[in-house]
């Protein structure tokens, strides 16, 4: 007898239908089962994981001959998320469960020994596929996944199940209910306390940055000697974040969802991240790819923040490979198995010593030759430092800053100037896909960044002191429209235009 049902097959940050066909044919001396439809070998292994579910839950195994269809046969099929739907399908075969009701049902889940359901990655993607399937009219998934799917379905039935012999029961005798789940209200939730800046001694330049870099989206770049608070300032940036609107807590949660960073007690991430990987990370495990390509570091920084501490000792490939993603807000990656494009819209956050033992003074130690420092520095390339709006010297602390007590702003009032910041921007922006400054196009400068003839001055100055690339001069009028937003002016001044160029020093050939 044949029947079918629904899975999903997750290929990147995607998720793609896929019809389970089942025929129990009943012939032959033994049971045996052939699974088809470009499976892998987790999949080819679900034969055995179904033979002793059904045995443990006092369900039979269909007799002789059984085929197993994944269809579109042309799509490659991986992971252990089919064995429900298998298990079911065998069962709607030889008659124990309804095949109509089946039919219109999607199921996910892997198999245990024992017929319970375990967990499986990327129930986000798959719960929000399934419920723009026309046809379809439920959605099973393991106890452990109901919360994140549901919360992605948008209100589509969504079904939660611990074991074979409860998904069973769904289809005879219909006592299962769907989980509820209110979006809204989970995306409005707080769960944790960043870190203050308040905690923050000193530092009222970098401090003023990154203020400025939250407010317009920018990427920056710390420099200066070890202990100086570079790392701990960082780590305070996404607290002055605005919250993640409901489409970014979606997009940024499918990608955690479909790497299996999501937990039952966290089912969205209703907070920004912060990614920070360490300096021996490679090209890949950066932008995504691998043999069945997956999101990479900065993917799973999407609408958040990516943080490169000691930004020198990263490989040169490493860096240079985050060149295109820092302008397009999304990363390419093509291998054999295709081509993939996973979203990658982050703050960049990066710090580094001024030389290679983080001196850069004699009088305090300093032993570095003029070439070694030469060296150290060019591991960073200047298409890179060009996409690098704001660069920030952090000095040492004075005695007085180091022996007081922390006197700086609280995140709170912060995150208030960054908000409303934020708000004028969002107006500013209405319709045009796009929502801070940084993400302005040379087009939308002429547009929303002009200036008087003073400023024009300021700025021709600039370029024939700092010898300014193109980009550089772009970067220096989209953080100068932010500082104007922060002052509440409508208009770029001299004064915003100033500060912003202050934030350049490191274009200067030899002081860099």
């Amino acid at each position: 007898m044949l029947a079918k049902t629904f899975s999903a097959a997750v290929i990147g940050i995607d998720a793609y239908m896929v019809e389970v066909e089942v025929n129990a044919t009943g012939s032959g001396e033994q049971d045996f089962v052939s699974i088809v439809g470009l499976p892998d070998t987790a999949i080819k292994e679900s034969r055995d994981r179904v033979r002793s579910s059904l045995h443990s839950t006092g369900f039979p195994h269909p007799q002789g001959a059984t085929l197993v269809n994944l269809a579109p046969a042309d799509l490659k099929k991986e992971g252990a998320a089919f064995d429900l739907a298998i298990a079911l399908g065998m069962l709607a075969a030889t008659g124990y469960i309804d095949r109509t009701k089946l039919a219109k049902t999607a199921i996910i889940g892997e198999l245990a020994l024992d017929g319970s359901v375990r967990a499986v990655r990327g129930a986000l993607p798959v719960a929000v596929k399934v419920s723009s399937e026309p046809g379809l009219e439920a959605l099973l998934v393991p106890h452990y996944n109901a919360e994140e799917a549901a919360l992605a379905a948008g209100g589509f039935p969504v079904y939660p199940v611990g074991s074979l012999r409860e998904a069973v029961e769904y289809f005879n005798e219909g006592g299962l209910l769907p989980y509820k789940a209110d979006l809204q209200s989970y995306v409005r939730a707080d769960n944790g306390r960043d870190p203050d800046f308040a905690e923050v001694k000193g530092q009222a330049m970098a401090r003023r940055a990154l203020e400025i870099a939250a407010a317009g989206g920018h990427n920056s770049l710390m420099i200066g000697p070890p202990g100086t608070g570079k790392s701990m300032i960082a780590a305070r940036l996404a607290g002055i974040l605005p919250h993640m609107t409901l489409e970014e807590t979606l997009e940024t949660s499918r990608i955690h969802s479909v790497l299996g960073l999501l937990s039952s007690g966290q089912p969205l991430l209703n907070r920004r991240p912060f990614r920070s990987p360490h300096h021996t990370i490679s090209d890949i495990g950066l932008i995504g790819g691998g043999k069945n390509p997956s999101p990479g570091e900065i993917s799973m920084a999407h609408n958040g923040v990516l943080f490169l501490d000691e930004l020198p000792e990263f490989k040169r490939n490493v860096l240079e490979v985050l060149r295109q993603p820092l302008e397009s807000g999304m990363v390419n990656v093509a291998r054999a198995a295709g081509s993939f494009t996973f979203p990658a819209k982050f703050m960049l956050v990066a710090a580094m010593n001024p030389c290679p033992c983080g001196r850069l003074n004699p009088a305090v130690g300093c032993r570095c030759k003029p070439n070694e420092v030469r060296k150290y520095r060019g591991k960073i390339s200047g298409p890179l430092l060009d996409r690098i709006d704001l660069h920030v010297e952090v000095p040492h602390l004075s005695q007085e800053e180091l022996l007081a007590s922390p006197t700086g702003e609280p995140s709170a009032k912060i995150l208030d100037r960054v908000k409303a910041a934020r708000t004028v921007q969002s107006e500013r922006f209405s319709g045009l896909g796009f929502y801070c400054n940084a993400h302005m196009t040379s087009k939308d400068l002429q547009h929303f960044c002009r200036i008087g003839a003073g400023e024009q001055m300021l700025l021709r100055h600039a370029i024939n002191d700092f010898h300014l690339s193109p980009r550089a001069y772009d970067r220096i009028l989209k953080v100068a429209r932010t500082i104007a937003d922060l002052a509440k002016s409508p208009n770029i001044g001299e004064d915003h235009l100033f500060e912003a160029i202050n934030y350049r020093n490191f274009d200067r050939g030899e002081e860099w």
